[in-house]
């Protein structure tokens, strides 16, 4: 299976798919609460409720997979990942980070300067230097787990800063520890460690959130999930069916009933959460290896959302503060708030798809070929990262 042809897995593009509609959901529902509204009225609000806050969830899913993709496709293009080219790899990783990021942080501060309402940075301790500084020395969780919130726009790069400070080290670790099975043993340790350091951290909610540990041990259970999966290839779609009904299980159980879970599991409960996501990724995989991989009827636009991923999270906060900007100036009911998620869903996909097509995905091109070419190696499709 190519890199391209593995960014391309539907069942990892629903998964991604998924994460990312969870997050918008979050950021959509902590504005407009959808167990106010009609379908309060009809429905659960349990089950709204899991609808509108599963946000951080689906941040460590999204770490999974990244953990996932980019170890695969590493030992795709360098046959190990102890024979990793750490010029290749950072090389690789910039060109997809950066444009975007880059981007942002310049309309941001723009934004800031111009003093538009929403987008001011005016909290004791914070500051648009301090803002920029922490967004490119990947340390924005830190930053706010420190001085509060900043506005949702910067918001959304805290996540950005634990997988960037993984992935700095990453390719380190594997070429240092030269042998696959201690680059394995060390990711498995680091995946299970997850319960100890969220009791670590104490109460500051924010930092449990948005600490590095935690998040990386969601990453390295996905580069663990990448290893055992080039190590291993089941010959038969029997074998698959554990990996799918833990997964299916797990996720279920995680985003449905996370609280009467934490009563048994505590800590345990996010470790459930990202081994259950590796389960998902791994069940797709070796599906598609084995040509049979299952039907997405109907949820081909969740696929797309997956592979627009890093574009729709980077910049779905604009359309979301936009259409709230609309939705309390054309003074609509709180009742009928659900009417206006769709379009807020649609506006930030059409975002994301014009930037991957205009800006990102051009961009990553022209940067892999200016410094890849010269050592002879071709511009591949670009990975999305999972945030």
């Amino acid at each position: 299976m190519s890199s391209r042809s593995l960014t391309r897995n539907a069942g990892i593009d629903f998964l991604r798919g998924l994460s990312i509609l969870l997050v918008l959901l979050n950021h959509i529902g902590l504005r407009i609460r959808l167990t106010k509204g009609v379908l309060g009225d009809h429905l659960p609000k349990e089950f709204l409720n899991d609808l509108n806050f599963n946000g951080s969830e689906a941040v460590l899913i999204f770490f999974v997979i990244s953990g996932f993709l980019i170890t695969t496709n590493a030992m795709m293009r360098w046959g190990s990942i102890n024979a990793i080219d750490l010029r290749g790899f950072y090389v690789r990783r910039a060109a997809r980070i950066l444009p975007l990021l880059v981007t942002l942080v310049a309309v941001l501060a723009l934004l800031d300067v111009a003093r538009v309402d929403g987008y001011v940075i005016n909290k004791p301790g914070q500051s648009l230097g301090g803002a920029i500084g922490s967004a490119f020395g990947l340390c924005l969780n830190w930053y706010e787990a420190r001085h509060g919130y900043l506005p949702a726009n910067w918001d959304v790069l805290w996540s950005l800063s634990i997988e960037e400070i993984f992935y700095l080290g990453f390719p380190l670790i594997c070429v240092l520890l030269r042998r696959t099975w201690l680059v394995a043993t060390t990711m498995a340790l680091l995946a299970l460690s997850q319960p100890v350091w969220l009791s670590l951290i104490g109460n500051n909610p924010m930092w449990r959130e948005k600490a590095y540990l935690p998040g990386m041990s969601g990453i390295a259970m996905g580069v663990f999930g990448a290893i055992a999966a080039n190590h291993f290839r089941p010959r038969s779609r029997r074998f698959l069916l554990p990996f799918y009904s833990v997964g299916t299980a797990g996720l279920v159980g995680v985003l449905g009933f996370e609280d009467e879970l934490w009563h048994w599991l505590g800590n345990g409960t996010i470790l459930l959460l990202t081994f259950s996501a590796m389960c998902m990724v791994l069940a797709f995989y070796w599906s598609s290896a084995l040509g049979w991989a299952p039907r997405m009827r109907g949820l081909r636009w969740m696929c797309s959302c997956g592979r627009l991923s890093y574009e729709m999270y980077l910049t779905h906060m604009f359309v979301v503060i936009s259409m709230l900007r609309i939705f309390w100036g054309s003074g609509a009911s709180m009742r009928w708030g659900v009417l206006w998620y769709i379009p807020t869903i649609a506006a930030c996909w059409a975002l994301g798809l014009g930037l991957a097509r205009f800006l990102s995905g051009p961009l990553d091109r022209t940067f892999r070929k200016r410094f890849l070419q010269p050592r002879g190696e071709k511009p591949s499709a670009a990975l999305a990262t999972g945030t």
